[in-house]
């Protein structure tokens, strides 16, 4: 067995499923073993922690279990708030300043409680299994002239000593990933800030300002898309898409793909394995813009090599004089 578990988590079996299917096939197109953690269960994510720090711990911890049991020694999970669940988990039973936690978590699922056991983002496997010059060695269909913003969201990094991965204010894994298939990535000064996340519940209007903001500024940088790595900000971004442009009196299509989705479309993969078609707002406008800037390009190079050639002296312009 493959010492990496895979914790597809909740929004992956469902309203994310694009995520999960780019996500195993990028990691079978480039070398990455791994297992589903058998018999998961829901971590909890945000909801059971605002309820019951102790039931989210122990929702958390079983899923560990299941993964120590099968013998993995690293769990990787696509959705930054499963692995904020996780890593939370793992932390706080390790804490020996707090046994009452432990015992408590250890009450609730009726056993003891797994000893440490590593969890990573799937984008932190991708970034340091395979970096950035293993996947570009990879790329059958370059993204070439494809403006993506790379937007990673308030938890993938932080808190910084818990996720422990990249740089917590301007992290870049997914920017050089990106890169290495050919796309070009934008300087994009909103990549952590938050779009609302769960609020897009109890408090769509905050939801709404704090998503308007992000698309906004990719719209101002030039992006044709915005690429993510979790599911509740493509959900806000994407699918809320018309309440977020009803709030800012906008009409903006910058569509939202998973970045795996823009990975697997540049390793060739079939569109079984990319399902740019689940997304809300259409990726085919990006595409086309891409290409329109890709042949405006290619028209800009022929023509300067033709003004190359035709100024430079022709072979009888260079004869000497009999």
């Amino acid at each position: 067995m493959s010492a990496l578990g895979y914790y597809p988590g909740c929004s992956q079996s469902g309203t994310a499923a694009e995520y999960d299917i780019s996500t195993r096939a990028c990691l079978k197109a480039l070398g990455v073993a791994m297992a589903d953690v058998p018999d998961w269960t829901c971590c909890g994510s945000t909801p059971a922690h605002t309820v019951d720090h102790f039931l989210a711990g122990a929702l958390a911890a079983r899923n560990l279990i299941q993964a120590e049991t099968a013998g993995f020694s690293r769990v990787t999970t696509p959705c930054p708030s499963c692995l904020a669940a996780l890593k939370t988990a793992n932390h706080r039973l390790a804490d020996a300043a707090d046994p009452g936690y432990r015992a408590e978590v250890e009450r609730l699922l009726g056993r003891a409680a797994p000893g440490p056991l590593e969890a990573v983002s799937t984008l932190q496997v991708l970034y340091e299994q395979v970096g950035p010059q293993g996947v570009k060695a990879h790329v059958a269909r370059p993204l070439s002239g494809l403006r993506v913003a790379c937007y990673y969201g308030c938890i993938m990094n932080r808190p910084p000593g818990l996720m422990a991965f990249d740089d917590p204010e301007n992290p870049v894994a997914m920017d050089e990933l990106l890169t290495a298939c050919g796309a070009e990535v934008v300087d994009f000064p909103f990549k952590t800030e938050c779009c609302g996340a769960a609020f897009g519940m109890p408090r769509l209007d905050v939801m709404r300002r704090l998503s308007a903001r992000i698309i906004e500024m990719a719209v101002s940088v030039g992006a044709d898309c915005i690429a993510v790595a979790c599911p509740l900000c493509q959900m806000n971004l994407d699918l809320r898409r018309g309440q977020v442009n009803a709030a800012a009196h906008t009409d903006s299509r910058l569509p939202v793909p998973y970045f795996t989705q823009l990975m697997a479309l540049a390793l060739g993969l079939p569109d079984k394995d990319i399902r740019l078609d689940k997304l809300v707002l259409p990726f085919g406008p990006a595409l086309a813009a891409a290409d329109e800037r890709e042949k405006a390009r290619e028209a800009e190079r022929a023509a300067k090599a033709q003004a190359k050639t035709a100024a430079k002296p022709s072979d009888k312009e260079t004869q000497p004089c009999a």
